[in-house]
């Protein structure tokens, strides 16, 4: 007789599973440990080193345990092997690239995501799609852009975004001319044409990514001293375009000197020859929440296509990319996926078919969270802040014997040198890093190499901004 059995042939035996059990029977004692671990992290970040400057103490060579102790002897070596080595980048002071610190709404919208574990794919037996549309309109009414015009998916960040732009741009570029690239391959698009002036690192890898070529794009010159594109070249070089398809990448927000493109004038270019404009906002797209800076993205609701982020100035956790546009169908025609378990006939937008991921992490939560605790004035607040900040560093540097701005700040980015050669910059800039009271990162600007003091925090008040300039000072 044939004993019918529970357990297939592979399926793991008890043996193997029973630290995963017992970890889920001491559950709520291993979440109340992660929490104190993680509470003395965050709460000791604004007197920690805001960088780790050796890490030689962990060896990456070490092989992976046959067997295992639980989650808590491990959150135990996680305590002890890696929280010390890392860099207090959720703290204040931390003013390297464009970084935000999670507030504690988003953290705990990241920490339910993780616990809920939704593959936010679409609508069907969740509600994770709904949230979603919701905070994307929540997003448009950010930016001042018109939520019945704009719709968008939530990305990996501002590099996948830019991607999404390009591919939609290019799709729609084609059927402007008759013909199918999703369909039959960017070959039958020849005489494609990209405009720039200062896009951005991100959108160069891009172009490689998406088979167009780091090089092959049309270079627009800037206004003298600036990074905001010359409109007047731009309309020379696109009147003298023989290309049937063109793409013009603006910008909002550079991520130096964090200039604005004219977006109105480029846009009525774009209009007249025929080209999509994507404009790069990966930060910049929340200066429209600052009453005094709000003038900077007028125009921006002219645009095909919108890239932003929520982990910078938004101040939710990694990572967490914005995508926006006019043609939600040109985008969901590049990016649907076929198969019969896909298919769905729930009511909702299938993210899935908007983006590079067809598995998902249910990001909106952090962000939805992040909206609903603190508002937009809450999060205008920060904004404010940020840009008031970074003034108040200017205005020092300003008045200092040994030291220059290398351009006025415009928005949250102060850009500053010593009066030194470029190489005593270097020399400088390790320096003021070594005393881990802040993170700078570098930059060229004017041709000089320079400092970015990139103020995106939330957590950033008065009181560091003293502790910063006493750090230059003392590296001086």
């Amino acid at each position: 007789m044939n004993s019918i059995s529970n357990r297939s042939d592979d399926s793991p035996t008890v043996d193997e599973r029973h630290l995963m059990f017992d970890d889920l029977e001491k559950l709520g004692r291993i979440l109340v440990e992660t929490g104190d671990v993680a509470h003395s992290f965050i709460q000791g970040a604004d007197n920690m080193d805001v960088t780790c400057r050796d890490f030689s103490a962990f060896d990456p060579s070490r092989p992976m345990p046959g067997q295992g102790r639980g989650a808590l002897d491990a959150l135990r070596a996680a305590k002890e092997e890696i929280l010390p080595l890392l860099a207090a980048s959720i703290g204040p002071r931390y003013l390297g690239f464009v970084t935000g610190g999670t507030t504690p709404a988003a953290l705990v919208g990241d920490w339910l995501v993780s616990a809920i574990d939704q593959n936010a794919t679409g609508p069907e037996g969740s509600v994770n799609a709904a949230v979603e549309e919701q905070v994307i309109n929540w997003l448009c009414e950010l930016g001042g852009v018109p939520s019945d015009t704009f719709d968008g998916v939530l990305t990996t960040g501002a590099t996948v975004s830019n991607l999404l732009g390009l591919v939609a741009a290019r799709q729609w570029c084609g059927e402007q001319i008759g013909v199918n690239v999703d369909a039959d391959g960017a070959s039958v698009l020849p005489d494609l044409e990209i405009f720039a002036a200062s896009p951005h690192a991100s959108m160069i890898k891009d172009l490689s990514i998406a088979g167009i070529g780091r090089n092959s794009f049309t270079k627009v010159a800037t206004k003298p001293g600036s990074e905001e594109t010359d409109v007047a070249d731009l309309k020379a070089k696109l009147a003298a375009s023989d290309a049937r398809a063109k793409i013009v990448i603006a910008s909002a927000g550079t991520v130096n000197a964090t200039d604005f493109d004219n977006l109105d004038a480029i846009a009525d270019l774009c209009r007249d020859f025929g080209a999509w404009l994507h404009v790069d906002a990966a930060f910049g797209f929340f200066a429209a929440l600052d009453d005094r800076r709000a003038h900077l993205t007028k125009g921006i609701a002219r645009a095909d296509s919108i890239t932003s982020d929520g982990h910078k100035w938004l101040n939710v956790p990694y990572d967490c990319g914005i995508f926006l546009t006019r043609h939600i169908s040109v985008l969901e025609t590049c990016c649907r996926a076929f198969a019969p378990y896909l298919d769905t006939k729930a009511d909702g937008n299938s993210y899935i078919n908007r983006g590079v991921e067809n598995s998902r992490r249910f990001r909106a939560l952090p962000l939805w969270m992040a909206m609903t605790a603190y508002g937009r004035d809450g999060i205008a607040s920060i904004i404010r802040a940020n840009c008031g900040q970074a003034a108040n560093l200017a205005a020092w540097i300003r008045t200092h014997e040994k030291l220059e701005l290398l351009c006025e700040p415009k928005l949250n980015v102060t850009m500053f040198a010593s009066r030194g050669t470029d190489d005593e910059n270097r020399v400088l800039l390790q320096r003021i890093n070594e005393t881990c009271k802040v993170f700078l990162t570098p930059t060229v600007y004017g041709g000089r190499f320079g400092f970015r003091a990139a103020f995106s925090n939330w957590r950033t008040r008065d009181e560091d901004l003293v502790v910063v300039k006493q750090a230059i000072q003392t590296a001086l």
